[in-house]
């Protein structure tokens, strides 16, 4: 860790990352982590960036928050040590001690064992991660209390470990579900031990937020802005959003999109979801087909790399997520739709329309997973939410109510 050499150098990231078409949101992220490791280092005695990461465990278990965490200071890390600019793979994050480390020998095998047996089952890796993440800060919390055995855990204890000491809840339900996951796995190896510690789990109301969706006006305008002659938005810019409308694709795999993965002859488009690793077969419609040929024709700068969408500047890389959420935001406001903030803008919204769209013309909602590229069927219940068609069939009749005259006339 050089703290003189990132004070140097940082501002060639920051260029670097506005000239290949990262988020402005993002970009400001690491411009904030890049000024707190400069003005904090030396007060607080960070000696690598692996301390800074453990300071941020000892403020939030948000898997998610931490995972971002760790990817800025990845990229800070590559930047500062190797001279690496980031080019939006995947690379070995930063080498940090979790929970599991602090465990005793009999709680790490309560980790392993699940591990073991759910990789064996075929579950997800990103899953696993996130459930023995989750039981691990458990189990930690347990060996804080002195507690050294399962058979030793009372239901005070596991109330702690999700109240604070004025009782109110600081863990959510996520947290709990993942933690349950672990000691259900578990069961064979001792039923009663475990299901006793299940039972002493709290009852937790889960909560979910309204998901703003796209009216049929926003709806026809985004559309017409993707083919206005008079739009100024780029080929690139309209293919991408085209994709999003018609496709309901996830921005890493429209970023992702390699030219091969468009079958022209066979018109379908045929690729590997990078978010689950299974394959997806999508027809290519007409007014996508032409959307993307265009900007190949037209726009897309003549190279060898092997992805379709690319930067509009040297050295012309391929788009990262950020990118194409960027270009999310230049339609909308193209199309003049979504200008108030704190909306939903995301390209997200696109692929949410695509499935209300579907539901709303009555096509079955295992067809609608595969077209979404969802493993889980149960995945798709946040969009009935806003399929209005079919709930309002699900409306009571209010004529068994009768009310006295006038009540419901104009005021």
């Amino acid at each position: 860790m050089n703290v003189q050499n990132l004070r140097d150098n940082h501002p060639k990231l920051i260029v670097y990352m506005e000239e290949v078409g990262y988020c402005d949101d993002y970009i400001k992220k690491i411009k904030r982590e890049i000024n707190r490791i400069l003005s904090d280092t030396d007060s607080k005695n960070w000696g690598a960036y692996t301390d800074i990461y453990l300071e941020y465990t000892k403020k939030t278990n948000s898997p998610n928050c931490l995972r971002n965490k760790r990817t800025m200071l990845n990229t800070i890390e590559r930047f500062d040590a190797r001279g690496q600019y980031p080019d939006g793979k995947q690379h070995q994050m930063v080498v940090v001690r979790d929970n599991y480390h602090f465990l005793s020998q009999d709680f790490k095998a309560v980790v392993d064992y699940y591990k073991s047996a759910e990789k064996l089952r075929g579950k997800k890796e990103k899953t696993i991660y996130c459930e023995s993440h989750s039981a691990a800060s458990f189990l930690l919390a347990m060996q804080q209390r002195s507690i050294d055995s399962l058979e030793k855990i009372t239901e005070e204890d596991v109330l702690s470990a999700f109240m604070t000491d004025d009782g109110a809840l600081h863990r959510s339900c996520t947290y709990k579900r993942n933690v349950a996951a672990v000691f259900k796995a578990c069961m064979p190896e001792a039923p009663e031990v475990f299901s006793r510690i299940l039972a002493f789990l709290p009852e937790l109301k889960e909560s979910r937020k309204n998901i703003q969706y796209l009216e049929p006006v926003e709806v026809a305008l985004i559309k017409q802005a993707l083919v206005s002659e008079e739009s100024l938005l780029s080929l690139r810019d309209r293919a991408v959003g085209t994709l999003a409308m018609y496709t309901g694709l996830r921005c890493c795999d429209i970023a992702g999109l390699k030219t091969s993965d468009v079958d022209w002859k066979n018109e379908k488009i045929l690729i590997y979801q990078q978010k689950t690793n299974v394959p997806l077969e999508l027809p290519l419609t007409v007014i996508v087909g032409n959307s993307i040929y265009d900007y190949l024709a037209s726009e897309r700068i003549k190279t060898d790399s092997e992805y379709m969408f690319l930067s509009k500047n040297r050295p012309y890389g391929r788009l990262v997520s950020g990118s194409i959420n960027n270009i999310a935001n230049k339609i909308m406001n193209t199309a003049n739709v979504r200008l108030t903030s704190g909306e939903r803008r995301g390209f997200h919204i696109f692929r949410h329309h695509l499935a209300t769209e579907l539901l709303g013309n009555g096509v079955s909602q295992p067809v609608i997973s595969r077209v979404l590229g969802h493993t889980s069927p149960n995945s798709i219940e946040t969009y009935l939410s806003a399929d209005f068609k079919h709930l309002k069939e699900c409306a009571l009749s209010i004529e068994r109510f009768p009310m006295p005259e006038g009540v419901l006339d104009d005021a």
